[in-house]
């Protein structure tokens, strides 16, 4: 019998890209997470990479979401994903982007697969609507995950099962709709 605490809800760390300076996309994001249960961390706006990855070492999120509105979320995403998927402690961890990936409207769409396969769980480009977004966090399994050693009483951390790649759209990640 483990003496480890496992968190049975869904916990999310949600971040812009570096270079993006935009708030509303994130507490848009936040409020909808957690008005269908789940618990966030924002980080904001202008994170650095490494910031980024040490929340998480720390919050131990089952999804970290990050939105970009400002048009270079295929270049920053590209590498902050490179660098989480180096990170043993971090590989595993199911992370998603969404937003203006780019500034080529309707030519963005050819980032979706550059971002998948350079190792995003999910990708939302901005031209389309919220359903795609909340149809892959409905998909979300949740699984055991150990928590962080040390911890005593209260609440563990915790990982969602596999999702699929997406190649679909997400308004409050980036863009107006």
């Amino acid at each position: 019998m483990s003496n480890n605490i496992v968190r049975k809800g869904r916990k999310f760390v949600v971040s812009s890209v570096s270079s993006d300076a935009h708030m509303w996309n994130l507490v848009f994001l936040q409020l909808l997470l957690e008005e269908h249960g789940g618990e966030v961390r924002n980080l904001g706006a202008c994170v650095p990479d490494e910031l980024i990855m040490e929340e998480c070492r720390t919050e131990r999120p089952d999804v970290l979401v990050i939105s970009t509105v400002n048009g270079h979320g295929h270049l920053d995403g590209l590498r902050l994903i490179r660098k989480i998927r180096q990170a043993p402690d971090l590989a595993d961890m199911r992370v998603v982007i969404g937003g203006k990936l780019g500034v080529r409207g309707a030519e963005n769409i050819g980032f979706v697969q550059e971002l998948v396969s350079g190792g995003f769980d999910a990708v939302f480009e901005s031209e389309g609507g919220l359903q795609d977004f909340q149809e892959f966090l409905a998909g979300l399994e949740p699984a055991a995950r150990p928590a962080l050693s040390g911890v005593s009483g209260g609440v563990g951390a915790g990982v969602s099962g596999a999702g699929a790649s997406h190649a679909s759209e997400l308004s409050p990640m980036g863009a107006a709709a």
